[in-house]
């Protein structure tokens, strides 16, 4: 028989008294008009306890023992915002955008994928969500427009990749101005055409930044430098052909809660949206490939 050291018996008896598994008495309406029952807030206690308090914390506020020094922190719940919630930027997300980030983690973070079963998800996001009460529970609060790549006819499809990232080289730059928070991807004389055949005006100088990641303010308590689409992972984006293109489309379709990044719905048309997420794509090939370095200088040197 293993017996435990009396310091780990300690800390076992702290843990197991700090988290007592019948704190709810009773069930709660959730935002959607979703009942969610004592037992299943209980059982998602305790899930959070063994799989995500050392990051988030015993109080979901991201400052868990194991949180100094990951980049990006850990996701402060108290705060009740889902960035990859795949509404609108800003309401309130289904559940199923949020079983996704747990079965397959978040690109370049401490998020790791969990081997999760449904049940169990289900439990321990429902009692995440009580960490934000004023955000989460109650039936007056309603839930966003579902948005779903599949649904929406992409315009291109593989076969005509090349004519999309032309034209989404052209949104990027131009119409998005993406680059007032990523980085410029096209030199001076490729910028100064792309804006005299879209707006009938030219471009005699870049910006001094044009090229430079600018560090932007969030909603979450620390800044963000948005993506090297040549180099960063994207947290919500499944890499590789036809699952790349819906996941980023979704993204620039929603935007990121709580970030400077917004949702291009309604603003952008549809066909461009798609356009913009095969030139994203297309920019991540670079990534990991000897052409960056060839094409980084072709920029800096204006050819």
């Amino acid at each position: 028989m293993r017996f435990l050291t009396p310091f780990v018996a300690i800390l076992s008896t702290l843990f197991f008294v700090g988290c007592e598994p019948n704190d709810f008495k009773e069930g709660v309406v959730m935002a959607g008009g979703q009942y969610v029952s004592a037992q299943t807030l209980n059982k998602g206690k305790q899930i959070y306890a063994e799989y995500c308090m050392a990051c988030h914390g015993v109080d979901g506020d991201g400052k868990g023992v194991a949180a100094k020094g990951l980049q990006p922190p850990p996701r402060n719940f108290k705060l009740g915002i889902i960035k990859f919630g795949n509404v609108v930027s800003g309401e309130l997300p289904h559940d199923d955008a949020i079983y996704k980030a747990l079965k397959h983690g978040l690109n370049g973070s401490a998020m790791l994928p969990w081997d999760l079963k449904k049940d169990q998800m289900v439990a321990v996001w429902q009692y995440i969500k009580t960490f934000a009460p004023d955000t989460w529970i109650g039936k007056d609060k309603e839930l966003g427009e579902k948005l779903n790549a599949k649904e929406f006819k992409d315009p291109f499809t593989l076969a005509r990749r090349d004519q999309a990232i032309e034209l989404g080289k052209k949104v990027y730059h131009v119409e998005a101005n993406c680059q007032s928070c990523h980085r410029g991807y096209v030199t001076l004389a490729e910028y100064d055409a792309m804006t005299k055949e879209l707006t009938g005006d030219g471009i005699d100088e870049l910006d001094e930044d044009f090229y430079q990641l600018k560090i932007q303010e969030s909603d979450h308590g620390y800044a963000v430098i948005p993506p090297d689409f040549t180099w960063h992972e994207l947290r919500s984006v499944r890499a590789g052909g036809k699952e790349e293109i819906e996941d980023l489309y979704l993204r620039l379709l929603a935007g990121v809660g709580g970030t400077a990044m917004p949702a291009w719905k309604d603003t952008l048309e549809d066909h461009k949206i798609w356009a913009l997420a095969y030139y994203v794509s297309h920019l991540r090939t670079f990534k990991n490939s000897p052409k960056r370095k060839e094409f980084v200088t072709r920029l800096a040197e204006g050819n």
